[in-house]
């Protein structure tokens, strides 16, 4: 795995090189796709376990159509992969560390509710 390029990696403060761009332009690319509540659910669901359309749909509460529409996103960035099982597709995780990063923000998301309850 290529670590993540800091300021402080470069040869010069502020300077970075293409393959720097390239690291950080991959990165907003599945940013994009994590900015859905859906697609969030989706995949603290799949942490548990591969799961077909279905009962996907069940768990976050949403139809067939929408939940087929997020896993569509969510395998073009990578991140999920799909296994036939006789007639069934079955959905899982392709790198379970992209949980670690949702619940990285997850703990930010909840010290900020804290903070606002607390106000």
């Amino acid at each position: 795995m290529i670590p993540a390029p800091t300021m402080l990696d470069s040869n010069a403060p502020g300077r970075y090189d293409a393959a720097d761009l390239e690291h950080f332009r991959r990165h907003a690319e599945i940013c994009k796709v994590l900015t859905d509540p859906k697609r969030l659910m989706l995949l603290d669901v799949l942490r548990d376990g591969e799961c077909s359309v279905g009962e996907l749909a069940e768990a976050i509460g949403a139809s067939l159509a929408n939940v087929s529409q997020h896993l569509g996103v969510l395998r073009h960035a990578g991140l999920v992969d799909t296994r036939r099982v006789a007639t069934s597709i079955r959905y899982r995780l392709t790198d379970p560390t992209i949980i670690e990063a949702c619940e990285a923000v997850g703990r930010v998301v909840r010290g900020r509710l804290q903070r606002s309850d607390a106000s």
